[in-house]
């Protein structure tokens, strides 16, 4: 596979084009790489009572549905979200996975997660109180893909 950049000073946006004689799966994990590069920058709309706040996904450590809907949670903050939670699953980056019923996380800022058999695992993250419950069922998938993002780094 070659690889080539040709800088275009009068291009209004970036843009990345793939030539392949066929979809592989090496492609595909290529264009998933520079999707997720691309997307982690990206800003998503987030609510606090009547104030809009403009706020990059990498910033965001989990999303989860409470009383109020569904929020978004930094290492300082929480903010709401109109989105749904299934609809959040869909359009989010690779680095973000359910873990629960009612959670959505963001898998690059796991610092720990204190794993427990009988019951739901509880992950931690760096400089912050905040904590997230990982069920059961997404425990194995979890895992999975960390090991995934630690082997393609």
């Amino acid at each position: 596979m070659k690889v080539k950049i040709e800088i275009e000073e009068a291009l209004e946006d970036d843009e990345v084009l793939i030539r392949c004689r066929g979809l592989t799966e090496e492609i595909a994990a290529v264009q998933k790489a520079v999707l997720e590069a691309s997307s982690s920058k990206q800003k998503f709309v987030f609510y606090k009572g009547n104030t809009e706040f403009y706020l990059v996904l990498d910033n965001i450590l989990f999303f989860e549905t409470d009383e109020k809907g569904i929020s978004a949670h930094t290492s300082t903050d929480t903010y709401q979200s109109k989105y749904k939670l299934y609809e959040l699953e869909s359009i989010l980056p690779g680095f973000f996975m359910r873990v629960s019923k009612s959670t959505i996380l963001n898998i690059n800022h796991i610092y720990s997660i204190d794993r427990n058999l009988t019951a739901s695992s509880v992950v931690a993250f760096l400089g912050t109180h905040k904590q997230v419950y990982v069920s059961r069922y997404y425990y194995k998938p979890l895992i999975r893909k960390l090991e995934e993002k630690r082997l393609y780094r």
